[in-house]
């Protein structure tokens, strides 16, 4: 079967042949439908040889969608033929975090080598995935699956990010979204859908400050060095009560800083490798919470597709073959996707 993998530290990920996967005990078998591409998987193929930490040559994708097509003996939760997203943060299953489904929180995954697909296990670029466990599928209930696909990355994570401060997003408050690409594009509208906020989108590209004008946002801004003063001109003076960096740089983070709010949350979801100084002389506003979230629960998943099939959040994607993947990640670095990427491996 064709697969897309990252070979050799340092070069372009190559489509390849490599044998299709058969089910063991307790696993399940996928015909991949959709996939989505992250900068997430940008950023790993920039680690230096001597910081890599996972085994090559890997299969990429960590947002995936499929169909059933085969199961390993004691499988009974799925079967062949039904259509389902792949949970990406694997967990132990046994621990206190994982009991109540958030493997994303697993203390002992890394430890004994459970590793998320596509982030050191095969990925779902490819024609089929094996999935560790049916318990990290969740049906899609006759959503698209090119729609389904981004929600398990680019949906899920601002999902899990934006629940953490709904105390904080009450009427009257706003949120800014700095980075309108494929996770903020969706937060604007999970914001829209779960909060009465004014929701403040800001980004560098014109192209992608109108995707966010037409899924929701109250007022757009190019994220330039006057941003933070502008976001608080529209607050009169007081600063947003939530601010989520999708971007994570330097930049992008001293806006965050300038634009929070007193008691305001500063969300870094975005891997552009700033940092945040917080504490007494660190530039924020007094009782200001800063996180940095990692995916989400699998109960997280369940909700963000529910969401999606009742129509208050949809992704805009731009679709691929698996041939065309490497250059949709060219793409990507250059900042030419607008929404998601996502790959279609039986086209």
């Amino acid at each position: 079967m064709k697969a897309v993998q990252y070979r050799r530290v340092g070069q372009a990920p190559e489509v390849v042949e490599v044998p299709e996967p058969r089910p063991g005990p307790g696993q399940v078998l996928l015909k991949v439908t959709a996939a989505g591409l992250c900068h997430s998987d940008l950023a790993v193929m920039g680690w230096p040889e001597e910081q890599f930490p996972y085994s090559l040559p890997m299969t990429l994708g960590h947002e995936g969608v499929g169909t059933v097509a085969a199961v390993g003996s004691g499988v009974t939760a799925v079967a062949e033929g039904d259509e389902v997203a792949v949970y990406g943060p694997w967990g132990c299953g046994q621990c206190p975090k994982c009991a109540v489904g958030k493997e994303n929180c697993c203390p002992h995954a890394a430890g004994l080598g459970i590793l998320p697909p596509g982030l050191g296990s095969p990925g779902a670029l490819a024609e089929y995935m094996l999935v560790d466990s049916p318990r990290h599928l969740v049906p899609l209930n006759g959503l698209d699956p090119v729609q389904a696909a981004p929600l398990t990355d680019a949906g899920l994570t601002p999902y899990h990010a934006i629940r953490k401060s709904l105390p904080k997003l009450v009427p009257g408050s706003t949120a800014v979204v700095i980075g309108v690409g494929g996770l903020g594009h969706l937060a604007v509208q999970l914001l829209r859908a779960l909060t009465p906020a004014t929701v403040v989108a800001l980004d560098v590209s014109k192209e992608k400050l109108e995707l966010a004008h037409a899924v929701g946002a109250h007022e757009t801004l190019l994220s330039d060095g006057a941003a933070a003063a502008r976001v608080r001109e529209l607050t009169g003076g007081l600063g947003a009560e939530v601010v989520l960096d999708f971007v994570g740089a330097e930049a992008t983070l001293a806006v965050a800083a300038a634009a929070v709010a007193v008691e305001g949350d500063v969300t870094i979801v975005g891997l552009g490798g700033g940092t945040l100084a917080v504490g007494f002389g660190g530039g924020l506003p007094f009782e200001v919470s800063a996180s940095f979230p990692y995916w989400g629960g699998r109960r997280e998943l369940m909700e963000v597709v529910e969401l999606a099939r009742q129509g208050l959040v949809s992704s805009h994607v731009e679709t691929f073959t698996l041939d065309e993947a490497p250059a949709a990640y060219e793409r990507l670095h250059a900042g030419d996707i607008n929404g998601r990427a996502v790959v279609l491996p039986q086209a």
